[in-house]
């Protein structure tokens, strides 16, 4: 969406977005606040967002609060379990670069593909400019006066549509009235040189104010709402699509001017967690945490970090879940956190050591470490 996401005008697109995918008292939708999470009023700005979801679209939303890089531990994983188990997941106002430099170090932003696999992401404003290949840091240009750059973007729609392609959100702007505010703030003559500094097959895709784009990931089409256009331009040349009307991928492609080939899209998430979870429901726990001890192995990125804090918090989650005999049942997921414990603590990744440490707590375990390994001990309920 190029803006204007909590206006009357949104109001029936987001109601038509969930509709497609099923009741909404079964779907799980989640608002992530990272974009405005550095804003003295962010508090203000999440309940804002929740109460127009709930009052204006009928919609009660859940909200996945990750304002900064501090958050670390049990905290990220239940954050990213958060992310991962989303029908729909909206991020909308703010600051890009802000967004990308929390959901990049945190190791989040893979996660986000998994939603699509079968859900719906909702970027709107400062969350849209990151889901291209090529993100403008509007703030650092428009207001700080930096050089005209590009930052690395989340590639969300390459990934998923196979289009080479940046998100321009405000793309009519005209709130300079004197100088020329046009293309999110940046004018003509900066959009010129950024798009002298894309590699030659990526083009622009502009959103207007009070208009969105919805990417049928399925059918392989565009589908325009809103009051404007959606644009296409390549080094200065432009296409445009209106509202009410839609595009297929291939007719976009066509449009660049380019000799843009439109490929398959690309391999997702390169970690697979997946194979643990279908371990710990097919109740084998040896094997599901030899595979957890085996992806903590590839512990060298912030994006593997994020996938172990992850598992480790379901684990805990299933050993708090039991309805039986604590002991019997409860034990062997212990012993498999302890385990995982360990083996963080031996290679010096500490964080992970603590996020298992404060969930098996908030289990009401004790953990008693000696020269000769851990024990533990559980209160009886």
């Amino acid at each position: 969406m190029g803006s204007g996401e909590t206006s009357p005008t949104m109001v029936t697109p987001h109601q038509q977005i969930l509709a497609g995918l099923g009741k909404l008292d079964q779907l799980k939708l989640s608002i992530v606040d990272t974009p405005f999470g550095f804003q003295e009023n962010a508090d203000d700005l999440t309940q804002k967002l929740i109460d127009f979801f709930a009052q204006s679209v009928g919609a009660h939303s859940q909200v996945v609060s990750l304002r900064n890089t501090m958050v670390k531990g049990a905290e990220l994983g239940e954050a990213v379990n958060a992310i991962r188990e989303s029908n729909w997941i909206f991020a909308g106002p703010g600051s890009p670069s802000y967004a990308l430099k929390v959901w990049q170090e945190l190791g989040v932003s893979p996660h986000f593909d998994e939603v699509l696999a079968d859900g719906v992401i909702v970027l709107a404003s400062a969350a849209a400019l990151t889901a291209g290949s090529h993100t403008i840091p509007v703030y650092e240009m428009y207001k700080v006066g930096e050089d005209p750059h590009w930052l690395p973007g989340l590639n969300l729609i390459e990934r998923h549509t196979g289009m080479p392609a940046s998100i321009i959100p405000h793309f009519d702007n005209a709130d300079g009235a004197n100088h020329d505010t046009r293309f999110c703030y940046v004018g003509e003559a900066r959009l010129r040189t950024l798009e002298s500094l894309l590699p030659p097959e990526v083009f622009i895709i502009g959103v207007d104010e009070h208009t969105g784009i919805r990417f049928d990931l399925d059918d392989r089409v565009a589908y325009v709402f809103g009051r404007g256009s959606m644009t296409i331009r390549h080094h200065g040349e432009s296409w445009t699509v209106a509202a009410g009307e839609s595009a297929t991928f291939e007719e976009i492609i066509s449009h660049t001017g380019s000799t843009i080939v439109l490929g398959e899209p690309a391999p997702l998430f390169k970690v697979d967690p997946h194979k643990v979870e279908e371990l710990l429901d097919a109740g084998n726990v040896t094997a599901a945490v030899d595979a957890l001890l085996n992806l903590d192995e590839l512990d060298r990125d912030m994006e593997t970090r994020a996938a172990v804090h992850s598992l480790v918090t379901r684990l805990g989650h299933i050993a708090a879940s039991t309805k039986v005999d604590i002991m019997s049942v409860v034990g062997p997921y212990i012993e498999a956190l302890l385990q995982a414990r360990q083996a963080a603590r031996t290679g010096g990744r500490w964080d992970d050591a603590d996020a298992i440490r404060d969930r098996l707590t908030e289990l009401k375990v004790t953990i008693k470490d000696s020269q000769d390994g851990s024990s533990w001990d559980i209160e009886s309920k």
